[in-house]
């Protein structure tokens, strides 16, 4: 069996394009636009520029690759996506101006499979076509992100769903048109089968905005794109459950799955742009007599950070391979692998990068500690790190069994004992040469 890991020469061609076209059309927008939100689809930069941009990648085929052909997608496996969002990760309006931005991805792909026609004429067709953006909502105050402590609930009554209860962190609500929400439709049963995820244009009655939250650096109490929402009596029509009622959980795994492949793959291109910014410090900056270049320190700092990202791209690449060659479910213990490693390596290559670059890199002269900003969101984001390791430990303990006696099966006594059985003609008659020779 063969393994190769190049990329086929068509295919390369195309990344070969993002590439010089991310660098000269599009990351300039994250310096001209830092205080517009690539979601905010009303903005005049929208029309005036950003449709131009998505009309040409839409050229290359390499809209919305995501999703399948029939709906407008290049229907490209996890690998290619993987490259492809390496690229993107190096600014935040790449993915709005390819169509893969989260959370509408992933909000696309729920309604493609299971939205009515109505719905998706109504809200897929335009998410697609970058023309309105969308929220996904599954976190609560009380709970975060342990399902089994949620008690948002909706109750039938009639042809409508009533909904109680509060949300937490619903990103990019100020520019959404319509949320995804998972809501408990069986408290008695487990979150595992009692939860359903929704349909809620933003507009319902009912829906109450307590506030917007901010993360990072900046002055206390500004508003921010992640909100804290009250279902108060909220009702919805009995056609906005989406899939069958109690397939909230599942639906939810299916969706975060790609998605934690495509953040850690963007990372993968975040970290290599902290890390070519390392290695320009490295050697145009003089201390001491030499360049840092030169002193050993920095040089075990550029060999680390190397090592580390060429593990983790590895690490991603090969995930999104078991989900090409298998599905979500088979690759849940290399997906949580991902989930984990993902803040790690964020954290440790951009710290260095600053490090290296002194006041300069703690500065807002650099992006250096907005990058870094991702680092604790992402340990926490679609759930937190050691919930993750709990789940590979516990998947990957599941495949061993314990010791079946007193001491480990490696223990040496019996099995050299086994071993000299195995070969004791050989042995025997060495022993009779060696006397015979005595």
């Amino acid at each position: 069996m063969a393994w190769d890991f190049s990329t086929e020469p068509e295919f390369q061609a195309k990344l070969d394009w993002v590439d010089e076209f991310v660098a000269s059309e599009v990351e300039p927008l994250d310096l001209a636009f830092a205080n517009v939100s690539p979601f905010n689809k009303s903005h005049p930069v929208q029309e005036a520029i950003i449709r131009p941009l998505q009309d040409e990648v839409k050229k290359q085929k390499l809209w919305a690759c995501h999703m399948g052909p029939e709906i407008g997608g290049a229907g490209y496996g996890q690998v290619k996506l993987g490259l492809l969002n390496e690229i993107l990760g190096r600014s935040s309006w790449a993915p709005s101006v390819f169509g893969c931005q989260a959370p509408d991805s992933g909000n696309a792909e729920v309604l493609a499979h299971f939205g009515t026609d109505e719905q998706k004429k109504k809200y897929l067709e335009p998410l697609l076509d970058g023309r309105i953006s969308s929220t996904y909502s599954m976190t609560e105050p009380q709970a975060g992100a342990d399902p089994a402590q949620f008690t948002c609930a909706a109750v039938k009554d009639g042809d409508e769903w009533v909904i109680n209860g509060e949300k937490w962190f619903a990103s990019n609500f100020p520019h959404a048109e319509f949320l995804i929400v998972m809501i408990i439709t069986n408290p008695d049963v487990a979150i595992y089968a009692g939860s359903s995820m929704f349909l809620i244009p933003k507009e319902t009655e009912g829906l109450e905005l307590v506030r917007n939250v901010a993360t990072g650096t900046g002055p206390i109490g500004r508003a921010g794109g992640h909100a804290y929402l009250r279902f108060n009596d909220a009702r919805v029509p009995a056609e906005n459950l989406l899939g069958e009622e109690g397939a909230g959980f599942k639906i939810a795994q299916t969706r975060l799955g790609g998605g934690r492949v495509h953040h850690a793959m963007r990372s993968v291109g975040v970290v290599k742009k902290a890390f070519d910014m390392m290695c320009e410090r490295a050697l145009s900056r003089e201390t001491k007599g030499s360049l840092l270049a030169e002193k050993q320190a920095v040089e075990h700092m550029v060999a680390e950070c190397w090592i580390q990202i060429l593990q983790f791209r590895l690490q991603v690449l090969h995930t999104a391979w078991v989900i090409d060659n298998s599905d979500y479910s088979a690759a849940r213990t290399h997906i949580a692998g991902v989930k984990v490693a993902t803040p790690k390596v964020l954290t440790d290559v951009i710290y260095k990068a600053m490090h290296l670059h002194g006041s300069l890199g703690v500065s807002n002269e650099l992006p250096l500690t907005r990058m870094w900003e991702m680092a604790p969101t992402m340990g926490i984001a679609d759930g937190p790190t050691e919930v993750h390791k709990t789940t590979i430990a516990r998947n990957i303990l599941k495949d061993y069994r314990p010791a079946p006696g007193l001491f480990p099966t490696e223990h040496l006594p019996p099995k050299i004992e086994e071993a000299k059985k195995k070969f004791a003609d050989f042995l025997e008659g060495e022993l009779e040469h060696e006397i015979g020779n005595g």
